[in-house]
């Protein structure tokens, strides 16, 4: 009964954590990364599908992605949905290679990323935790029922504030590596 709860509050708590690190990927630092159009959607053929289904997103070089489209009709399309996708980013197509150039960012515009960052990694620790509400009112609720004692309550209970702990520490890690990188010039 405990190691169910624990098992499933440390998957839930993995996920939280997942989570955040997708959510980060989606921030543009100033260095290429193909994952900062993952997210984006085109239209094919009457569908929306992911720009890595239509195409191939490489790095080119240190502030320049390549969008090889598998059709040569797709390079309109694809032009359009990363210049309605909010990015700030503006494409060029040449011939049937789209270049996406990443601005430099500004200073002020670092600073509004790293807030963005903080705010971010707030949303996971408070995932984490209410992961860590849930199955502390789990065992709460099997104490009641008699199915477990009070001592392996308290026990479990530290278990899961360790699982808590480890988590929350992943998210300000990853939280402020993103941060440094935001940062940098």
């Amino acid at each position: 009964m405990i190691d169910e709860i624990r098992k499933d509050a440390e998957q839930r708590m993995q996920k939280c954590v997942a989570a955040f690190g997708q959510a980060l990927r989606k921030l543009r630092t100033g260095r290429a990364s193909p994952t900062l159009l993952e997210h984006l959607q085109v239209e094919y053929y009457g569908t929306n599908v992911p720009l890595s289904q239509v195409s191939n997103v490489a790095v080119e070089d240190a502030r320049t992605l390549a969008v090889t489209p598998w059709e040569k009709g797709m390079v309109a399309v694809i032009e359009k949905a990363i210049i309605n996708s909010n990015l700030g980013l503006t494409p060029r197509s040449a011939g049937t290679v789209i270049r996406v150039p990443l601005p430099p960012l500004t200073e002020e515009r670092r600073r509004d990323l790293a807030k963005l960052v903080r705010q971010e990694a707030e949303q996971g620790r408070v995932s984490v935790r209410n992961v860590r509400r849930d199955a502390l009112n789990d065992l709460r609720e099997a104490l009641k029922e008699k199915m477990i004692n009070e001592d392996q309550e308290r026990q479990a209970h530290q278990q899961v504030q360790d699982l808590t702990d480890r988590f929350v520490a992943e998210i300000e890690r990853l939280s402020d590596e993103k941060q440094k990188e935001i940062m940098e010039f």
